[in-house]
C-alpha cells in the first residue's frame, strides 16, 4: 500500500550521497542513494534555485505541460535486489492516467519543482526504512541552501588537501570553488 511521503533532507554519507523520503508522520526515512549530479539537481529543485536555463527536470515539467499532460503524483513503489523503482503518475485532460517507469531520483527531482505529492510503498519502508534518530545531525545535510552546502562541502575538501600537501588535489578544488561561484553568483550574498 502506498503511503504519503516527503523528501526529508539529502545526506552524505561514507556510500555516497542519499536522498532521504520520509512518510508523513512516520519515525522512518529510507535513503535512497544517488549521484552528486542527482543530488545537486534535487537540492537546486528543493531550495527554488533560479537557474539561468532550463535543467533536465524542468525541461520535462515543462514538455508535460505542453502534451496536455498534468503531473498527479510520484510512486517509490519497489525495492528489489537493492534496486529502488518509480513512476511519474500523469493525468491528461481526457482523464487518462499514463504510467511512467523512472529512476527514482529523477522522479523526485520533478517532483520537488512542481510540488506534486510523493508517495511510497509501505513494504519498501518495512524493507529499507532507517529510525530518523539513527540520521546523526552532524552529517545531515539541509537542503534549503545547495550553494553553501555544495560551497562548505568544497571547503573542507579544501582544507583537507592543503593538509596533506596535495596541492595539485588543492588546485582543482579552488578551481571547482572559483566555477561554483560563478554558477551561483547569488549565493554569497544569500549567505549572510
Amino acid at each position: 500500500m502506498l503511503v504519503e511521503a516527503e523528501i526529508w533532507t539529502i545526506a552524505r554519507t561514507d556510500q555516497g550521497n542519499a536522498v532521504l523520503v520520509r512518510p508523513i508522520g512516520s519515525e522512518s526515512a529510507v535513503p535512497i542513494f544517488i549521484g552528486q549530479l542527482e543530488a545537486q539537481s534535487i537540492l537546486i529543485g528543493l531550495g527554488n534555485v533560479p537557474m539561468p536555463r532550463p535543467l533536465t527536470h524542468d525541461l520535462f515539467i515543462t514538455l508535460f505541460s505542453m502534451l496536455g499532460a498534468e503531473l498527479q503524483r510520484i510512486e517509490i513503489t519497489a525495492l528489489k535486489e537493492g534496486t529502488f523503482y518509480a513512476q511519474i503518475i500523469l493525468s491528461k485532460t481526457n482523464g487518462e492516467e499514463l504510467i511512467i517507469d523512472a529512476r527514482p531520483s529523477d522522479s523526485i527531482g520533478i517532483a520537488v519543482r512542481a510540488k506534486c505529492p510523493v508517495y511510497i510503498d509501505e513494504s519498501v519502508v518495512d524493507e529499507a526504512g532507517i529510525s530518523v534518530s539513527a540520521v546523526s545531525t552532524g552529517s545531515e545535510e539541509v537542503a534549503s541552501n545547495p550553494y553553501e552546502q555544495e560551497k562548505r562541502r568544497l571547503e573542507e575538501e579544501l582544507n583537507r588537501a592543503v593538509e596533506v600537501e596535495n596541492y595539485e588535489e588543492a588546485a582543482k578544488i579552488r578551481d571547482k570553488l572559483q566555477r561554483l561561484s560563478e554558477t551561483f553568483p547569488q549565493g554569497d550574498e544569500e549567505a549572510e
